[in-house]
């Protein structure tokens, strides 16, 4: 049995002066055959405590439907195996620029507070997810040392009855390690997001001796920790790749430890957003204005890249942390990449005719159901209404658009509507017409006070200052395209799907490019891979090794905008 404890405002682990030297790596967000590598990776570079969210969403997409049941476990395992102590962050929220900021889109109740009904779910997942935190905590001979309650709840509200629910909650669950709130370094955020009883940590990228100051200001016996040390940034599609110097974050690192405190690296190593889990933020001081989605890579400009490399700026940590560690362990191999070559496709089938197949019954409404009425996460729905007549032709308003889509009138293509610009540019519409629009979702905002949003057609189609009313929505799930049936050859319009098969003598990690393409979905041997999109910045997805075989393999794309020719494999990632 092991114990952290807090004396005289520093950490003590079995009653010897320890000092927390984290980094944040999610398992969610990494290859569960990569884990080693990749634990292995924050050693070297002189850490002794791996960080992890829990996202809810990924346990349970819906009510009672708990999925990857051991994974957690199975990671906090893993970190033991590594010599690593482990915090976790169970939520109910993350953040994390993860889709819902990890709560499910299923949820009832007013979101992050008090409420009954919405605690009564939270109290569910806890029950679920927590023995597997409990069994490996240090004082049972595991490895976790900390807990989060919330996550930077300053951020968004002020409800304390919430956040003692929920440190209770973890308390009477049998968490016995110290808990944690983690905030930005402001008075608001740390006056809402904090309780008594509960260690309080400050978040943060830079000027570390003003953010200690004010926590100090509001807890002077707590131990000081920066239990996010932005070490880099995360992208949105359709703007700059974000990077830090590496000298000005080792700077700030060296600092940081300086002040005797403690640190969690975020990120260590971020891996990608897997499939449809990637979030989206919104621009402005009360994160309520402009909707930016986030690319399908995480790899955060971090000290460990999304392949599991080391990059400048691990060296410089490294040298860094090498003062404060006894011993640094021999840095793992770089993971091996396949040659760049170029693929062709070799079959495709327009999407229109594996509806059959891929789409859900047509559910019949007077108004567009959403995804989340459809029992859909993410992905497609493809709506019908009829323009009545016989009336003179007028534009097409599509009203709250999540988050973009492609219209069709009489079935040929008449635009394509993306969101917060509602009037569709193609030409105007008469009566008798049939409207058809294939709405795809993105990302759910995961910061601020927008979180709960909806995808779909929200706020139906206008035809001139009219409704349209009577619709008929085909749910398009993305996850499995294994029943897809492709023709040989390949289509020239859009929106389809692509086979193109990747021959391999021994499996190793990718980098694919699909040039001249526009936007869509990549599968490799059944797994979906995430989004791309010609917009940028992000142009390689990254293909894990685990994923390849020896032999042949099919990588399937759907692609919604425009087809190209060709799809390349790079022997580096283009992330803009």
């Amino acid at each position: 049995m092991r114990v952290l404890s807090v004396d005289d405002g520093s950490f003590q682990l079995d009653g010897t002066p320890f000092r927390v030297l984290s980094g944040a790596l999610h398992y969610f967000r990494v290859h569960r055959d990569q884990w080693g590598h990749r634990l292995a990776m924050l050693r070297a570079m002189g850490l002794n405590t791996v960080e992890t969210y829990v996202p809810w969403n990924l346990h349970e997409p819906w009510p009672g439907d708990f999925r990857r049941v051991d994974e957690l476990g199975a990671f906090l395992d893993a970190a033991a195996a590594e010599g690593l102590l482990a915090i976790v962050r169970p939520g109910p929220y993350i953040c994390a620029e993860w889709d819902n900021g990890g709560l499910p889109v299923w949820l009832t109740g007013r979101l992050r507070t008090s409420d009954p009904e919405y605690l009564a779910h939270v109290d569910r997942y806890l029950d679920w997810i927590l023995p597997q935190v409990a069994e490996r905590q240090v004082t049972r001979g595991g490895n976790v040392i900390m807990v989060q309650v919330e996550n930077e709840y300053g951020s968004y509200g002020s409800d304390h009855a919430y956040l003692r629910h929920l440190a209770d909650g973890l308390v009477r669950r049998g968490i016995e390690v110290p808990l944690f709130t983690s905030d930005g370094p402001a008075d608001y955020y740390l006056t809402g997001g904090t309780i008594d009883g509960v260690l309080a940590t400050v978040n943060f990228g830079s000027e570390p001796e003003q953010a200690f100051a004010t926590l100090r200001a509001h807890r002077p016996n707590d131990p000081l920790f920066c239990m996010e040390f932005w070490c880099g940034w995360f992208d949105h599609w359709g703007h700059e790749h974000v990077v830090r110097d590496p000298h000005d974050a080792a700077d700030t690192l060296e600092r940081i430890l300086a002040a005797g405190a403690s640190v969690n690296l975020y990120m260590a190593h971020g891996g990608s957003n897997p499939g449809t889990r990637a979030g989206a933020n919104r621009d402005g001081a009360q994160a309520d204005g402009g909707w930016r989605p986030t690319v399908t890579s995480y790899d955060y400009d971090a000290p460990i890249d999304e392949r599991g490399a080391p990059t400048e700026k691990f060296w410089r940590f490294r040298e860094v942390l090498s003062a404060y560690t006894e011993e640094l362990p021999e840095v793992p191999a770089v993971p091996a990449v396949l040659p760049p070559t170029t693929l062709r496709p070799e079959g495709s089938v327009l999407l229109r005719q594996a509806l059959d197949v891929l789409a859900r019954p047509e559910v019949v409404a007077p108004v567009p159901p959403t995804f989340e009425e459809l029992g859909l996460e993410h992905g497609l729905v493809l709506y019908r209404t009829t323009v009545p007549g016989p009336r003179e032709p007028h534009p097409l308003t599509l009203r709250e658009v999540r988050d973009r889509a492609h219209v069709f009138v009489d079935g040929r293509p008449a635009g394509v509507v993306e969101r917060d610009a509602e009037v569709l540019p193609g030409p105007v519409v008469g009566g008798f017409a049939v409207v058809e629009v294939l709405v795809e979702s993105m990302g759910r905002t995961n910061y601020g006070p927008l979180l709960g949003e909806r995808k779909g057609l929200l706020g139906g189609i206008l035809h001139h200052q009219q409704y349209l009313h009577g619709y008929g929505a085909r749910a398009i799930p993305l996850e499995d395209v294994s029943a897809l049936a492709f023709e040989q050859g390949t289509v020239d319009e859009a929106p389809a799907f692509f086979r193109t098969v990747l021959e391999v003598t021994e499996p190793a990690d990718a980098f694919l490019m699909l040039p001249g393409w526009g936007k869509g979905y990549v599968w490799v041997n059944g797994v979906l891979l995430g989004r791309y999109w010609d917009r940028g910045p992000q142009r390689t997805l990254y293909v894990p090794a685990p994923l390849l075989r020896a032999g042949g393999n099919e990588i399937v794309h759907l692609e919604l905008d425009r087809v190209g020719s060709v799809l390349e494999l790079r022997a580096e990632p283009d992330l803009g």
